[in-house]
């Protein structure tokens, strides 16, 4: 033991892993969280499959966390998507990549990866408190309100991983960045990533459809084009392709103030194949009738055409033809950030060094979520967690030890 103590600050997988690999360098780690158990937002993740990780190309996999790609890169490279693999293998989990390119646990559930964690480390010597709410600074010190009162704790280095400011419910109330703030710690404003987007639907239309999916459509936005599904909502659309695009939208509403989203709901099909399908059509046909005849579309398909444009004009083929394949689903908001799976925003990286310490505040740390960066679902947000609170804790050993 080397006779140092480290406090981490947030029991996600960020703090989880910074502990593990502080406590096999020998120091006396304590992990607080104010939950009641550790890891509720990862135990959520896993709650329909957890998806840990991405096969993609690595050099795809770095470019996906956005303007912080490049900062994160040494991060990753020290923990990438195989060794994410390794590790869980080593936890007794095995993981089977999906049609998708993600990957999961062949159990498909979160709960016994966390349990053998947290087994290994309290075998390791890890100090694992719950209900410690961190609540501020004190002289060279840490303070806490736990079950049994106020308490004031002094350790020879700090990590916080916190998380951001989605499912606050479980945990990331995002209470650190005025804490942060207060002593100078530049915080970009926190915003929601990978959320849905409110649409102004008509009554009508969202009484009927809310809850309906949209298969087989391919979506398109500065993000770029991407296949998948997503659902309409009574307040507008959501699910995994619209995620996809949220950073695009929601900094398009940000700097323009409008956005949309433009779908093709005939992938499988050219515009010029759908405007001469659409041309032989009876001129005495409904909307409804072209579409399921010439197309195949009907329900929440056919009726999100005449919702988005409700003046079509159903004897034109190639207008409706265009519209088939280029419909723009115009969005106004994005959901509340309580809502969105992840969030933007957080600690300014310039304000870390190297090592991920706060230069605000010599010995305090940072990983996971509080940073600025942002990255799409598919197993990039746990990796970059994982990642992050590793090269966190390697920076924690290397300050303690002396100058780099």
């Amino acid at each position: 033991m080397t006779g140092k103590q480290i406090a981490i600050i947030g029991g996600g997988p960020a703090g989880l892993m910074a502990a593990e690999v502080l406590s096999l360098r020998g120091y006396a780690v304590t992990v607080y969280d104010a939950m009641p158990t550790f890891g509720r937002k990862f135990l959520l993740a896993g709650k329909s499959g957890l998806n840990i990780t991405h096969s993609e190309d690595y050099a795809r996999f770095v470019t996906r966390f956005g303007p912080a790609s490049a900062r994160l890169r040494e991060a990753l490279d020290a923990f990438t998507p195989d060794n994410v693999r390794a590790w869980a293998a080593g936890l007794g989990t095995e993981t089977f990549v999906g049609t998708s390119g993600r990957v999961f646990p062949t159990v498909m559930k979160a709960s016994p990866l966390l349990r053998a964690w947290l087994r290994r480390l309290e075998a390791q010597g890890v100090r694992l408190l719950t209900r410690h709410r961190w609540t501020g600074f004190a002289e060279r010190g840490l303070t806490f309100e736990t079950p049994d009162g106020a308490i004031t704790v002094h350790h020879d280095a700090t990590l916080l991983a916190l998380g951001g400011a989605s499912w606050p419910r479980l945990g990331s109330d995002a209470a650190w960045t005025t804490l942060l703030q207060d002593r100078g710690v530049v915080v970009n404003p926190l915003q929601p990533a990978n959320c849905g987007f409110d649409a102004d639907w008509s009554e009508v239309f969202k009484t009927r459809f809310a809850g309906a999916p949209l298969k087989s459509v391919t979506a398109t936005s500065t993000a770029g084009i991407f296949p998948g599904e997503f659902v309409i909502s009574k307040h507008g659309i959501e699910g995994s392709l619209v995620y996809a695009h949220s950073a695009a939208l929601r900094d398009a509403l940000a700097r323009d103030g409008k956005a949309a989203l433009s779908v093709d709901l005939m992938p499988g099909r050219t515009r010029e194949r759908l405007a001469r399908d659409l041309a032989r059509q009876d001129r005495k046909a409904t909307l409804a009738t072209r579409l399921r005849k010439s197309a195949g579309l009907d329900g929440v398909k056919a009726a999100l055409v005449r919702e988005v444009e409700p003046q079509t004009n159903i004897y034109d083929p190639e207008r409706l033809a265009g519209l088939l394949k280029s419909l723009p689903i115009s969005v106004v908001r994005p959901r509340p950030i309580a809502e969105a799976i992840s969030s933007a925003g957080g600690i300014d990286l310039e304000g870390i060094d190297e090592r991920y310490m706060l230069k605000a505040l010599p010995g305090i740390f940072a990983a996971g979520e509080m940073l600025d960066w942002e990255a799409p679902t598919g197993g990039y947000l746990l990796t970059a967690c994982f990642a992050t609170g590793r090269h966190a804790a390697r920076g924690i050993s290397d300050w303690l030890s002396g100058p780099l």
